[in-house]
Formats: structure tokens, sequence, C-alpha cells
């Protein structure tokens, strides 16, 4: 290279199928022309120049008409579509579902477990008294693997409960179960059920396609040739019921079409007066993103639209750690001034889907009184969301032998009332997000596949698979050792203190010690007073040379074994520069990083935020949203574990808080609440994105506009 001019950039524009070189761009500062040297000479700036021109001639909207009512909002999720227009309250929430004709024979429905089950057989221990008379000892004698897995999310619980002195009824399963065998439902008439529902016993003939709540209100949709599925599922689209993606996507844009046609009058041929704001996953697949942009601009014809990841606006605040606990997964991302810190995403593959099924599997452990419950049938399954809507707590004090009632509506049959005993079941299901041993988290993955194919994509710049430096440092233990030693110490990675066998042995013995060092026992997951807190920290510091303030390595041995933090010598934080992609780990990061227990995901999201002050900045304020938020005790659940975590590892940490949702506002719809408040901003017509936009620049024209992607 000759003398005088600095190194070359690196090609980041270079052709992903051909070894062809690209010329990099030429320097401004040689050329004579002004040709894209002002920020007016862009795309963005002379479609806006055009629109200022076009104005006159458009006809200006009455005043009467609120702010926002022609940008429609669509929050899509794996069990309910939430959608409405930004000048609404709040929005509609339909089950995104949709049932359409099929040739006989009909598939059959299934349900994929991905909660482990007890071996057949089997019978349940259902005592857990001690011979030695500790009502706090958990005697584990089967050797079946389920009951293994439930001990240490009993042995937590007992825990809890000895901290908060709360007394333990040794023998309550067996009188919950005894009480279950031997109940004999009630018939309720008609005429005395003010919740009967109308089943669709013989639909229309012109019927092709059923959404939402009529799809689900088929009396049997396999007797009426209807095949019933449902198209997204987590962060992605459901490959598994799918055998085309294209089918996928008509689903999704005849689910759209529908509920605005029925709900808000919108026509088909309006759409192009409509604005659209979507709301993606934190952590999202390009290609999701891609195809549900497309839907939205080419075959519904949308005027335009903007993207929005979960965002606080909702909840009035403008940083703060976001944990979204949806039905499938749980997504954790802080914001830091409104916008999402990308290295701090991770999602878990767990939500309140699993808190449903793990309901189900320890109430069939005490005689569930409901024999013939399936839960592939859809209102099998809405019984469960039921009792685990009223039931479930993670409150130790709610732990009682109570006596609770549910209904049973099926098509075709009266209604029947059932009575229900149970203990401390209605803790332990929600507590399978703290303590995710039971979760089959490979079984999940059985059937999905990635869309597109990954060797087929339409863009001819290669990106890097994504993964955040919450999923390395919740991966840490399981990454392939530098070949050499690291030369600066801000690159290196955190060493670990133990050897894998050493922590396998702590995990097996003592669970997971959130405040002492490894080799001290296991304390609750309480918040101990100040003065428990203090000696915690000293006696960690002197037992094994480690300083409170030392960063936590979190230790994840396999699906069934629980993670540890484990305090380690004081490192800096990795620059962003040295994460490392995922072709060249050897492991599936972002799978691994799944497995997570919740508490733990909070506390690597908020470490891969920035530095200490901003780890307290985030923990001093955890919003939690999604359906599962609203299960009684998840805010002193959640802060009681997190403050264990951080208290020992961050210094001078405050007291860990949760901030609650605003009054009045459903914590379901708060994503969808923030996404409103974008759309009728001034500042988002800026980053609004025109078909003709997509047209030429596709994916690189969103990304312009909404950086972050």
């Amino acid at each position: 290279m000759p003398r005088g001019i600095p190194n070359a950039k690196k090609d980041d524009s270079g052709m992903r199928y051909t070894s062809m070189h690209v010329p990099l761009a030429p320097n401004p500062k040689h050329v004579g022309t002004s040709y894209l040297k002002s920020e007016t000479q862009n795309i963005w700036s002379r479609n806006a120049a055009r629109k200022k021109e076009l104005v006159a001639e458009e006809i200006a909207p009455s005043p009467e008409q609120r702010r926002g009512s022609h940008v429609i909002v669509i929050h899509p999720g794996s069990r309910f579509l939430r959608i409405g227009k930004a000048s609404d309250v709040t929005p509609a929430s339909i089950p995104n579902v949709i049932a359409r004709r099929h040739k006989p024979p009909v598939p059959v429905p299934t349900h994929v477990e991905g909660i482990s089950r007890p071996r057949k057989g089997q019978v349940p221990q259902l005592s857990s008294a001690s011979p030695d008379g500790d009502e706090y000892a958990v005697d584990i004698t089967s050797d079946d693997p389920f009951d293994a897995k439930m001990g240490s999310i009993i042995v937590s619980l007992r825990e809890r409960m000895r901290f908060y002195k709360l007394r333990v009824t040794c023998n309550a399963a067996k009188v919950a179960s005894t009480f279950n065998e031997q109940f004999k439902p009630e018939i309720i008439p008609e005429a005395n059920d003010p919740f009967l529902v109308d089943w669709i016993q013989d639909p229309l003939e012109d019927s092709e396609v059923l959404v939402g709540e009529q799809a689900l209100r088929l009396s049997d949709p396999q007797l009426l040739n209807y095949s019933v599925k449902w198209p997204i599922h987590g962060k992605n689209f459901n490959t598994r019921d799918y055998p085309s993606h294209q089918m996928i996507l008509d689903d999704i844009e005849t689910i759209i079409g529908t509920i605005l046609s029925e709900k808000f009058n919108v026509r088909r041929p309006d759409y192009k007066d409509y604005s659209v704001v979507l709301v993606i996953p934190d952590f999202h697949d390009r290609a999701y993103v891609a195809e549900f942009v497309n839907i939205l601009l080419v075959s519904l014809g949308f005027k335009q639209l903007c993207v929005q990841q979960a965002a606080t606006y909702g909840a009035g605040i403008s940083s703060a750690c976001v944990v979204d606990i949806g039905a499938v997964n749980s997504s954790i991302a802080c914001v830091d001034e409104g916008l999402v810190i990308p290295d701090s995403r991770i999602t878990l593959n767990m939500g309140g889907n699993d808190i449903t099924e793990f309901l189900y599997v320890l109430l069939e452990r005490i005689s569930f009184p409901y024999r013939d419950i399936n839960l592939a049938r859809w209102y099998d399954w809405a019984v469960m969301e039921d009792l685990k809507a009223r039931l479930c707590t993670l409150a130790e004090g709610d732990v009682a032998l109570n006596l609770y009632d549910f209904v049973v509506r099926k098509p075709g049959k009266p209604t029947e009332k059932y009575g229900l005993r149970a203990y401390d079941e209605i803790i332990l299901a929600p507590m399978c997000i703290f303590e995710p041993r039971v979760i089959e988290f490979d079984r999940k993955h059985i059937g999905l596949r990635s869309i597109p194919h990954p060797d087929v994509t339409e863009e001819i710049i290669e990106h890097p698979v994504d993964v955040t430096q919450a999923m390395i440092i919740s991966t840490q233990h399981l990454l392939p050792p530098p070949s050499t030693a690291p030369t600066d110490v801000r690159h290196s990675p955190i060493p670990m203190t133990q050897s894998q066998d050493e922590a396998i042995a702590v995990l097996e013995n003592g669970g997971k010690q959130e405040q002492q060092d490894v080799s001290l026992p296991s304390t609750a997951h309480a918040t101990p007073p100040p003065a428990v807190e203090s000696s915690a920290q000293s006696t960690a510091g002197a037992s094994g040379g480690v300083p409170a303030d030392a960063p936590m390595e979190v230790i994840d041995v396999e699906s069934d074994i629980k993670p540890s933090p484990i305090p380690v010598a004081p490192q800096p934080q990795p620059s962003q520069s040295s994460v490392p992609v995922a072709p060249n780990l050897g492991i599936d990061v972002c799978f691994e990083a799944s497995k997570l227990p919740l508490d733990v995901a909070i506390f690597n999201s908020a470490r891969a935020s920035g530095g200490d002050d901003k780890i307290r900045k985030h923990l001093q304020a955890v919003l939690v949203i999604g359906g599962s938020a609203l299960i009684p005790g998840m805010a002193h659940a959640l802060e009681s574990r997190l403050q264990a975590i951080a208290t020992p590892l961050v210094p001078s940490m405050d007291k860990v808080q949760i901030i609650p949702p605003p009054k009045e506002v459903d914590p379901r719809v708060l994503a969808w609440k923030g996404a409103a408040v974008l759309g009728k901003m001034d500042s988002v017509a800026d980053i609004w994105l025109t078909p003709a936009d997509w047209d030429v620049l596709g994916m690189r024209g969103l990304r312009e506009r909404c950086f972050y992607l």
C-alpha cells in the first residue's frame, strides 16, 4: 500500500456467494462533486420532500378525528393477537388461531409435552416428611428422575418457608389425593350456567375460514372437517404444524384482514389510508420480520409501516429492565432512554404454557378429579388456564390445604362442576420458571425448522448469527477455552474458580447458591435482614478469598441441572468487539442460554448492559409484563431472588425494585400501549417505511429506518 494512505477499512459490503472484490467507497474529501455529501441527498430526504409537495393535494383530516385514528398497532403473540388503533385505550385481544376446511381425513391435533412426566406405572410419592421429624426436610426414596427433579423444587420451597417461619402440613398430599379420588362432579343445568358456550355444531356452507373465538367454538373440528392451527410460536412462525411456510403467511394475512373487517370495520380497499406499527420481539429473527413486513406492505397494501421492539413507553419510564413473560417464550432486555441495549437481550424458552402444563402434571399426581382431560383439546386446555389464573401464586403464605372448584364445559354435554383440594401444587407450578429442571427444552424443538432455509437468502451481505453478550455470559462455562492467553484483560473470558466436576457436585448437593461462596451451605432465596447480608458478604470474602463485589459466573449443566451463580475474581466486562459469533463457538449459544432460570437471566441481562452503575440502575427498575406477571406474589418472588444474587456481587447494591405497571393498565397489553404511544408521536414521521422504499431497499431500508435491526 502506498505511503500516506491510511489502512483501508474492512470490506463489510462483500458479496456472499462470490470472491469478487467490491471496491470500497471513495473518500468524499478527494472527490470534487457534492454528490451524497449532505443528508438532503439520500433517499429518505428526497421522499420527505416529495411528501411535502403532495400534502396540499391530500385531504386534510377532520378536527373530530383523534390523533392516531389512522394508525393500526399490531402485536402478534403465540396465543393472542392484540390489535387496535393507536387512538384506542386498549386493544382487541383475539385468539391468534384459524380454522380452515380440510379434506378428510383431518389430522388429529397433538400436544407436544414440554414438561417431564413421571414414569408410567410409578406410584407418586406423596409424603415429603423426613423420618427425623424435621417438617422442612424432603425425603426422596424413588429412583424416578422426575421425582428427583421435583425434590429439588420442593427443597427450594421448603427453604423459603423455613426462612419465613411458615409451617408445613406433612400429610397434605395424601389428604388431597383421597378427597379428589372420591369426588363426583355436579351437573349444572343450562339455565343456571351464566357462561354457557354457544358451540358451533353446524357451520355455514360458505364458512371456509373461522378466526379467533369462532375457531375455538367448533364443537368437533375433526368431525366438521376443520383443521385448527396457531400460526405463531414464540418469537417465530409455527413451522411444526405447517408443511409450507407460505401457508403460515396466508393464515396470518387472513387473520389480520378478518379481524380488521369484523372488529374495526376497516375494509381492504381502505388499507392504503392506514399506517401500521408492528411490535416485534426484542430478540427477533430477521426472516420473521421480513416476512411480516412483506405481508403488511405488499400483500395487504398498507400506506406505511414502522416496527418497534417491546419498549417502556406504556409504563411512563425511559430506562428499565423489561421482562416479558409470554405464553411460549420469556424475553428480557434492558432499555436505556427508550432504546433497547442490544447486548442485554436474552430469550428463555419457557413461559405461561409451561406453568399450565406443569400444574396439570402436579394435579394428576394428587388424583385430579377430571379424569378425561386431554390438553390437545382446546376446551380442556382452557380448564387448566382457568385453574392457573385462579389458583397459582408465588406467595409462600398462601400455601394451604384449601378447597377449590372449577367448571368443565364440553360440546354436546351438560356443564359439570368439580371440587379440588390442593396444597403446594399451586406454588410449585409457577416456580418452574425459577427452577426449570422439569422443562424438556430439547423436546420443544422437535419439528421446528427455520424460515427460510439458512443457505437461501435474498441479502447479498452475510449477517453473523445474532449472539448477545448476555448469552455469552450465560454460557461462558460451556465455551471452549481460548487457545492463547489474551494480552488484554478486557478481552479475556471470565475465569472459573472451580472445575466442571466440582461445579456439578455443588449443584447436585446444594442447589442454587446465591448469597455465599460455593463452599458454604445453601440458604433460602428470600432476602435476609441487613445484618445477615453483611455477615454473608464478609464470610464469603474471608472463606473463599473472593471479595463480595466480584462478578458472577453462571453455571448451567445441561437442561435438568439448576444454574448456580459462583463468585469469581473481579474482571472488567468484555467489550462488545470481543463477542464471538455463533459459528466459532462450537455450541448453540442461543439454545443453551434459553435454559436459564428467570432470575439468573435477568441478572445476566443487567450485567451485559454495562458497568456496576448500569447494573444497579436496571435492577432497581425491573418491569414485568405479560400474562404471567398477573400471578400473585410475582413481584416479591423476583425481588427476593434477585436481591440474593445481586447483594454479594454488585458493589453498593440497594434494594432491587420491581416496578408495577401503571394503574388500570393490564400488563398483558403494556407492550401494545407502548407502540400505540409511539404511533401518536410526531417523531414517528421520520421512521415510516413505504411500500416503494420496501420494494427498492428491502431489509436494508428497514434497518436504516429502525437502527436496532
